[in-house]
């Protein structure tokens, strides 16, 4: 008579430990997602990523990613520091008009600008002909494939550039900022740009939580 195959103690928990990992890593698999990233350096993760922090409005009061520009403008370098400054979103939204409607609003400040219709570069030249520090051009259409993910602003091969940085923000961030400072009646969210988290755990950045854990 042939016995029924029992499996012991030793060979089942590795099995499950393996499906529970498995299943916790597929959860936890955001492209963006920095809790995945326990236990590793925020430096190690970030390559060369900036954040900023919201201030104000509280509704915002987070901590969000961007992707400088990648061969086009300045840097969020040593150079450049802002404090307690305003991110205007532009009007038109996608700023590929030099005619800026609230170029007052702009001056001296940064720029939250809709990606589409122009270059990014096109989009940060005019930002910078009305006096914008800094430009942070995101995503809008939440059905493209790209809007929870990170863009690789490329120069458009013209013959121009700008003297302002630029840099990429992830679509679903974007679209709350807008969205909140709307419904707020606001024109601009105050924020400190750059905000150094080198030394910070990834798991204790103050990501907004509508973003993915």
């Amino acid at each position: 008579m042939t016995l029924p195959v029992y499996y012991s103690c030793k060979t089942v928990v590795p099995i499950v430990v393996a499906v529970l990992l498995s299943i916790a890593t597929l959860v936890n698999s955001g492209a963006n997602n920095l809790h995945m990233y326990d236990g590793i350096r925020t430096q190690d993760i970030i390559a060369g990523d900036v954040f900023f922090e919201i201030i104000d409005p509280p509704e915002l009061e987070y901590t969000y990613r961007i992707r400088p520009a990648k061969d086009f403008g300045s840097t969020f370098g040593a150079s450049f520091k802002v404090t307690e400054g305003k991110l205007v979103p532009a009007i038109p939204s996608d700023a590929c008009d030099a005619h800026i409607l609230n170029e007052r609003d702009l001056k001296g400040n940064i720029a939250l600008v809709e990606r589409g219709e122009c270059s990014f570069l096109s989009k940060a030249i005019n930002i910078e002909k009305v006096g914008g520090q800094a430009v942070i051009i995101t995503e809008v259409d939440n059905n493209s494939d790209e809007y929870d993910y990170y863009i690789e602003m490329i120069h458009d091969k013209t013959d121009r550039d700008t003297n302002i940085p630029a840099a990429f923000l992830l679509g679903r961030n974007g679209l709350i900022i807008r969205r909140t400072l709307t419904k707020l009646s606001r024109r601009y969210a105050l924020v400190n740009l750059p905000v150094n988290l080198t030394f910070v755990a990834p798991h204790l950045i103050n990501q907004p939580p509508w973003l993915q854990w």
